[in-house]
């Protein structure tokens, strides 16, 4: 009897050992598949990941009017100009990782691994600082590391500022046989430029993590002027404006121009070049553009 009662006993304490394991094994389940480690991520968390994986650094985005606007330079019909100002207003500035590289020439979208958008907009002086001057600095944001092989930005009209009611305004003057010229030149034609990769003696955009690195918006006031120091049939100077349109808009040595009033004042044959010169002022270095 006491033989039965003892066996009955281990295996109801038995039972109940296996009860309680198989309890504890199910709440060590429930709590690995509650934990974050194999649950599924979000597009965000996933692209954070990644971002953590390849590490990070500090992309910095600048703004050149090349040496033309430091430094002054004779236009294609022989006047010298200089620039006391030359203000842009420049928004959604972005810089991609592409695969393929883009090639704006054609007529595919960008294909970006990644991207990074600089926030909000900024007027900057291209003419500041003396003929020896830096790029201008427009801002810097955070990034993942990897090869910044794309830009694009907007030629946004300001709302305020010393370009406000305009997305480019250049002040600057013209000296040609003993006249001067003041002028100030108002352009409210709103651009989107989209680049490739730049273009230059180095490369741009390489960004490592835990490091700096740039890319440029470079403008083209070539395009406009001409380049009195090459040939007058060099195709740059074919295509350009010169500044005596310009010039003979003055009065009392003051020329005052926006848009509308070019586009009254030009004669057919330079209102089409005009039309045509705007949007090839945006390049990376010397690396072309798509404008829309």
């Amino acid at each position: 009897m006491w033989k039965s009662y003892l066996n009955q006993s281990f295996k109801s304490s038995l039972r109940s050992s296996v009860k309680s394991a198989g309890f504890a094994l199910l709440a060590v389940g429930l709590l690995s598949a509650c934990s974050g480690d194999d649950a599924p991520q979000s597009n965000a968390q996933q692209g954070e990941t990644q971002a953590q994986a390849q590490g990070q650094g500090t992309l910095q985005i600048r703004a050149n009017g090349e040496d033309f606007v430091r430094q002054g330079f004779v236009s294609k019909d022989g006047w010298e100009v200089s620039f006391d100002h030359v203000y842009v207003n420049l928004a959604d500035i972005t810089a991609y990782q592409t695969d393929p590289p883009f090639n704006p020439e054609g007529a595919d979208p960008i294909r970006a691994q990644q991207q990074v958008t600089l926030p909000g907009e900024k007027t900057v002086d291209l003419a500041a600082g003396d003929e020896n001057a830096d790029p201008i600095l427009v801002g810097e944001v955070a990034a993942p590391a990897g090869r910044y092989n794309a830009l694009s930005w907007r030629m946004a009209i300001a709302k305020d500022g010393p370009a406000k009611g305009y997305a480019l305004v250049i002040v600057g003057t013209g000296v040609k046989d003993g006249q001067t010229v003041n002028f100030t030149l108002n352009l409210d034609r709103e651009m989107t430029f989209t680049c490739g990769d730049f273009v230059g003696d180095e490369r741009k955009g390489i960004l490592e993590a835990n490091s700096n690195a740039d890319l440029e918006a470079t403008f083209h006031f070539d395009h406009l002027f001409g380049d009195g120091d090459a040939p007058a049939e060099d195709e740059l100077n074919m295509g350009a404006l010169g500044f005596e349109p310009i010039a003979a808009l003055a009065q009392n040595g003051q020329a005052r121009a926006d848009l509308k009033t070019l586009n009254a004042s030009l004669s057919k044959e330079n209102r089409d070049l005009l039309d045509s010169i705007l949007p090839s002022l945006g390049h990376v270095g010397e690396g072309h553009c798509r404008q829309s």
